[in-house]
């Protein structure tokens, strides 16, 4: 007999579809259905279960964009189904397949207790396994009419500002909604479950999944071929539910054939990636959070094998908050071993752009959360999807008691495939920790055969490992595992032709595969940052938003200094809660999603606000510690926060100062431009308003190449290849437009005043020099209103530069400034913090900043032999997707030239930058709460211990690449001092608890992080 393969796949996909997935549910009966439209913002449930509800029907529209509608569905089971499994389906309309990207409702009982969640994948509602006769049955569902904001279909996305599935992308803005309802009632009915023919489903899902998987010669992939075609030959297409014992019975063999000895082995854990905020607001997290954990605890009632894990604090605090019986569930599953705390972090935040004492607070609040409230000491860092790690996160994760760290977005490179799957990763300072990316490139999976299979050939790390992780569960927009990924979990735990799955938790993997790796030699090693090649445009989208980031992260340093300081020296009440409470603001908005820029409009300005509001209060901390410090009097005292003694005032500390301090010298005229010159730089400004000379006067060196100018603003065309707030594709360098037009060049009493125009947007900045400095300050308001643009500004530098050195969180990495392999290549578009520093051995300049992240450095070399190196930072870009408005309206932002600087120079002229002075009256002094005697070991932290002991603590780090030795000094009688780990708790480290006479005496390595207890005697 003659077989076409083609034939029966067809035939399977068909009859599946068509005649056994519906005979799952056969036998139904409508539900009554009423509706109540919330007027405005959610509100609680008790409103919702108490409306005036109307009559409502199936084929109603309902939900404008971003309202709540709260449904009261009802009905009476029928008396012949006494006896029989019954559930609810419930199809609100949904608009997409994906979970997280269109309506979504939770269930809820008439005493407002959750039940689960409705989304495209999951419209089922467990009413009774046995069901009586005439029984009521009345359930509420709280709807939310999310529109789709990206999403199109089955198999397409749209990044860019089109319609989209039917709906539009101002639904980003709620403002410009026009209110039309979004979606229509499919389905409310009550019906039968056919058991037999559910599993039958499976059977043939799982089967028909591996066939298409398997190569077409495998012996193996016939073999199930033929057991499909037995089992479709035994359905009756007309009563499925008959037949599906028998068509069952003909898969069977197929799925009792056992894998092979050296199958690989995937640990499976369910997983929902919930977005804190992106194509929703924050608000609509909340309650994403409600519904996920009420789908994945449900299923944990019928499968007390499945583990599921959550991995972000903030958004089981919200749960906590705002559905307490559903966080009781999680506790619950918790204590019994299947609801799984991980990650650490308050939330997943950006690791490129978080500053590094943010970072120490994601590990304190995370881990401190779920120590709290689940006894759990979580080990793992789970950040799945977060745009780059920066090389320090290998020594704070072990500094918070954090021993494995797991990733999947690497795989995302454009240019290079990373060469491990399991690997030792060692950052800056040394410290390695052991890492996995799972090898089926999704945090998203569904254990599908395609999933399966495609972990298994893409596994890097075969004969030295055969273990590797698949999180599974649908998310982004959260929603989690499903029955159906359960079911195909149990089918795929021995089955040949497949990789063994177990369902476990993460720490059990990551034990077994260390294990089997220093069984066979030990894991390979990656050095240095997780680079990744793709979303380069993070570091620069949504300007207002890192600004606000970067002002917090700055001001909670001062407050916390400010108060620590006041509180030692006069009692001043210290602001525990206050702190804790804004801490934990910016922490959030750091979300992966936020900080980077990649949300909707919404999201974006109600940070912009959040930010202002943080900034207010803790100014106002900051004020009310530095009053109490200052006392009385007609003086001037000048507090200085940052690490480094500036104008005569201690770092840390307030002086009194009789002069103006360090003031600006005047420009003086130079043909039609002016000069700049303070006796250790001088800076010509032509009429142009560029920068043709910057001359160091002690090295006597020109730092601008010949003919060159700098702070070059340069405009390139920003049409990224797909998501436009993400990405900056290479080929924006192919259109450039220099910006040397100009309205005028003017002397202030302090610089000089550039005012350029361009398209719709305006630029004034001022230049200054202040005395005895070697930075040249560049104060930039951008009235900004292109539209698919990036603005950068260049400083091309009369330097050959092997690398450059840009500031990352306690230290900062060297990239190479050539592209001799791809690696190099890939990295056009390069993150630093406060500084990026290029230079020879002898001599070198820095770029500091204010608020920028984006940079790129490129090397040419000219007709008279000599290099140019350029560094530009990118200011400002205009995306049009997810938010069409992106960076409209106007900024300022600060940067500046350091000439003749070395990395100490680039370290100090970076924080003094984003640390400014500080004048209140007053005529008290302020010596140090502490200080230490070297350069390079920088004070990053000076607070209060969280437990309230009034134990001041310190943290600190070698902020050069070199050892350090070094004395700490206290402003208090000390008497003791012990390491601490990230959460304050002791560490066996005696070699940094040296007190002698009231100091500490240091031993630091290249970039270590150092925690100090101090006890006052």
């Amino acid at each position: 007999m003659h077989y076409d393969r083609e034939v029966t796949e067809r035939r399977l996909a068909r009859v599946l579809n068509e005649r056994i997935r519906p005979a799952v549910h056969t036998r139904s009966v409508p539900l009554q259905a009423e509706i109540w439209n919330v007027p405005g913002e959610p509100v609680p449930v008790r409103d919702g279960l108490t409306a005036p509800y109307r009559p409502a029907r199936v084929g109603d529209r309902w939900g404008p964009a971003w309202s709540t509608s709260w449904f009261r569905v009802s009905g009476t089971i029928p008396a012949e189904w006494a006896g029989l499994p019954v559930e609810a389906v419930l199809d609100l309309g949904f608009a997409t397949h994906s979970p997280g990207f269109s309506a979504e409702g939770l269930v809820l009982r008439a005493d407002g207790t959750a039940v689960k969640a409705l989304n495209p994948r999951n419209t089922w509602l467990p009413v009774t396994e046995s069901a009586v006769g005439g029984e009521e049955f009345v359930r509420y569902i709280e709807a939310a009419a999310n529109p789709v904001v990206m999403h199109t279909g089955p198999d397409e996305l749209t990044f860019g500002p089109t319609s989209v599935g039917g709906q539009a992308p101002w639904l980003g803005d709620p403002a410009a909604d026009p209110g039309e309802p979004l979606y229509r009632l499919r389905r409310l009915d009550l019906a039968v479950v056919d058991r037999d023919v559910y599993e039958l489903v499976q059977d043939l899902d799982v089967l028909g999944q591996l066939m298409h998987e398997l190569p077409v010669d495998s012996p193996r992939r016939w073999q199930i071929l033929r057991a499909v075609e037995r089992a479709l030959d035994a359905v009756d297409l007309q009563n499925p539910g008959a037949s599906a014992v028998a068509a069952r019975a003909a898969l069977a063999p197929a799925l009792a054939a056992p894998a092979s000895a050296g199958a690989h082995r995937i640990s499976a854990v369910g997983h929902a990636h919930i977005d804190t905020a992106w194509l929703w607001p924050l608000r609509e997290t909340v309650r994403k959070v409600a519904r996920t954990v009420s789908n994945v605890t449900q299923l944990m009632d019928d499968h007390p094998e499945f583990r599921f894990v959550m991995s972000q604090a903030q958004q089981l605090a919200w749960l906590k908050e705002h559905r307490p019986e559903v966080y009781a569930r999680a506790q619950e599953k918790a204590k019994a071993g299947q609801f799984l705390p991980t990650g650490s972090l308050w939330v997943e935040p950006d690791t490129n752009l978080t500053g590094g004492e943010s970072l120490v607070r994601q590990f304190v609040h995370g881990k401190r959360f779920y120590l709290e409230e689940f006894g759990v000491e979580t080990e793992e860092m789970w950040l799945p999807d977060t745009f780059g790690y920066n090389a320090a996160l290998p020594q704070l994760m072990k500094l918070a008691g954090v021993r494995w760290f797991l990733t999947q977005k690497i795989s995302w490179n454009t240019t290079n495939k990373f060469p491990h799957h399991t690997f030792w990763w060692e950052g800056i300072d040394g410290t390695r920790i052991f890492s996995h990316f799972p090898p089926v490139d999704s945090y998203n999976g569904d254990l599908s055969g395609a999933d399966i299979a495609h972990t298994v050939r893409n596994f890097q790390d075969k004969g030295a490992a055969s273990h590797s992780l698949v999180p599974f569960g649908y998310g982004d927009g959260g929603g989690g595992p499903t029955r159906e990924m359960l079911a195909r979990a149990a089918r795929l735990a021995d089955l040949e032709g497949s990789a063994r799955v177990a369902l476990e938790r993460p720490a059990t993997f990551f034990a077994r595969a260390h294990a089997e790796y220093e069984a066979n030699g030990g894991a390979p090693v990656w050095s240095g940052e997780l680079y990744l090649e793709f979303h380069r445009g993070t570091l620069t989208s949504q300007l207002a938003t890192k600004q606000g980031n970067r002002r917090g992260e700055h001001l909670l340093r001062e407050a916390e200094l400010w108060a620590a300081t006041a509180a030692v020296r006069h009692g001043h009440p210290y602001p525990y809660e206050a702190l804790d409470r804004l801490w934990k603001t910016v922490l959030l908005h750091q979300f992966h999603d936020i900080l980077p820029g990649t949300s909707i409009a919404w999201v974006h300005r109600e940070a912009e606000e959040t930010y202002a509001a943080v900034a207010r209060e803790l100014e106002q901390i900051v004020e009310d510690a530095q009053r109490t410090l200052a006392g009385s009097g007609d003086g001037t005292v000048v507090f200085n926060a940052a690490p480094h003694d500036r104008a005569g005032v201690p770092a840390l500390g307030a002086g009194l100062r009789t002069d103006s301090g360090e003031g600006n010298v005047p420009p003086v005229p130079d043909g039609d431009g002016f000069v700049l010159d303070n006796g250790l730089i001088r800076v010509t400004v032509d009429g142009r308003g560029l920068i043709t000379s910057a001359y160091d006067r002690t090295a006597d060196r020109e730092a601008l190449p010949p003919g060159a100018s700098a702070n070059l603003l340069q405009l390139h065309q920003d049409f990224p290849n797909q998501w436009d707030a993400w990405d900056i594709d290479v080929f924006y360098r192919d259109t450039v437009r220099d910006l040397t037009d100009i309205e005028s060049v003017t002397a202030t009493g302090s610089g000089v005043h550039v005012v350029r125009a361009f398209g719709a947007s305006r630029i004034e900045q001022t230049l200054t020099l202040p005395a005895g400095s070697r930075r040249l300050v560049i104060d930039t308001v951008v009235d900004w209103h292109e539209r698919e643009k990036l603005l950068k500004a260049a400083f091309p530098l009369d330097v050959r530069a092997a690398h450059s050195t840009a500031e990352i969180p306690f230290g900062h990495v060297e990239r190479p400034t050539h592209t001799n392999t791809s690696w190099d290549a890939a990295k056009f578009e390069i993150c630093a913090h406060r500084f990026l520093h290029v230079g020879e051995r002898d001599w070198g300049a820095a770029l500091v900043n204010d608020s920028t992240y984006g940079h790129d450095v490129t090397r040419t070399v000219r007709p008279d032999g000599g290099t140019t190196t350029t560094v530009r930072l990118s200011l400002l870009r205009a995306p049009r997707f997810p938010d069409p408005d992106t960076d409209q309206g106007t900024h300022r932002l600060r940067y500046a030239l350091v000439i003749g600087a070395d990395i100490a120079d680039a370290v100090r002229e970076g924080y003094h930058l984003n640390l400014p002075e500080r004048a209140l009256p007053g005529s008290t002094s302020v010596a140090p709460l502490v200080s230490v005697d070297h350069e390079g070991v920088v004070i990053e932290a000076v607070k209060l211990a969280d437990d309230r002991s009034g134990d001041v603590v310190v943290r600190l780090y070698e902020a050069h690449g070199v050892r350090a030795r070094a004395t700490l000094t206290t402003g208090f009688p000390l008497a003791s001092a012990t390491a601490t780990d990230l959460l304050e708790r002791p560490l066996d480290d005696p070699a940094s608890q040296q007190v002698t006479e009231g100091t500490v005496r240091l031993r630091l390595r290249p970039f270590q992080i150092l925690t100090l207890r101090l006890v006052a005697a």
